[in-house]
């Protein structure tokens, strides 16, 4: 019996981890569905233009730019998780420790600097700089080009279906910005509850409502993330007031976005081989903490 419910346990415990994949996929998928759906159906163009071939091309560019934006987002996010930031595999160099090295007694090795271990993964981590969650995977050295770039078409696809779900959603009201629109998109739910607007207006609210939170959320994420990129810092590293490994703001984005920094965001097709080894990392400063 002990054996049947640890074995139960341990695919509960496997199906958990991936439940955040999956709720994030789902997402994505389903605010790209409906922006697809506003863009074919419920496009805010004017009665004259919808006669017109203007209005085929409207809908083909924002189409193939939500499609491409879509594939940069599973693509990237594909190639986070297959990634591995860990020291498994990895030849950390025998017995030329310099400094910043220390010894990890769970991986039981030493390790070298800008590396620590994640108890999510069990193992150590290269220039770790946190635990995803939402992935179920550690954001280190050799992955983190494509957490950034995954993060900012997150950010570019929610304020795209910000921006068409306001337009529809003024056009659907016909009357502007008015008390009655606020309330609805404060307070969807009481709004449809007491009877005040269709189900169908309830839809475009609500999906506006989770848009604009998840495009504020994500925005402060990405924001941080690029501020530690340009200081050429860590999340770990973040709470110290000493930056030894700033390079400046250009080098700085070299280490983290590769050699081709300037064109790899577009698509995680091109490659961008990274300056470094996530081992030996160029100083401007002690790596000892001051005493």
């Amino acid at each position: 019996m002990a054996r049947f419910m640890s074995r139960v346990w341990c695919k509960v415990e496997s199906s958990g981890r991936h439940l955040p994949i999956v709720l994030n996929a789902l997402l994505v998928f389903s605010i790209t569905a409906e922006v697809s759906y506003l863009v074919l159906v419920e496009a805010p163009l004017e009665p004259e233009q919808k006669k017109t071939e203007w209005s085929t091309m409207w809908k083909a560019m924002h189409l193939f730019a939500q499609y491409f934006m879509l594939g940069n987002i599973t693509w990237n996010a594909s190639l986070f998780v297959k990634t591995n930031p860990s020291i498994r595999g990895v030849f950390l160099g025998g017995d030329a420790l310099g400094q910043g090295w220390r010894y990890c007694y769970n991986c039981e090795t030493h390790t070298p600097p800008r590396c620590s271990h994640c108890y999510d993964c069990n193992v150590c981590v290269l220039r770790r700089d946190h635990h995803c969650v939402f992935f179920g995977q550690c954001v280190g050295f050799y992955n983190y080009r494509y957490f950034l770039t995954c993060l900012f078409f997150m950010w570019a696809g929610l304020l795209y279906a910000v921006v068409m779900n306001a337009e529809v959603f003024i056009v659907i009201l016909k009357e502007g910005v008015t008390f009655h629109s606020v309330l609805l998109l404060l307070m969807p739910w009481i709004m449809l509850v007491s009877g005040q607007v269709t189900a169908r207006a309830f839809a475009f609210a609500f999906i506006a409502d989770t848009c604009v939170v998840g495009f504020l959320l994500v925005a402060a994420f990405l924001f941080f993330h690029v501020v530690l990129m340009l200081k050429g810092q860590t999340t770990r590293e973040w709470y110290s007031t000493r930056q030894p490994y700033n390079l400046g703001a250009l080098a700085n984005i070299r280490e983290c976005l590769g050699k081709y920094w300037y064109i790899c965001w577009l698509c995680p097709l091109i490659p961008s081989p990274l300056p470094g080894d996530g081992i030996n990392f160029k100083v401007t400063g002690s790596l000892e903490p001051m005493k």
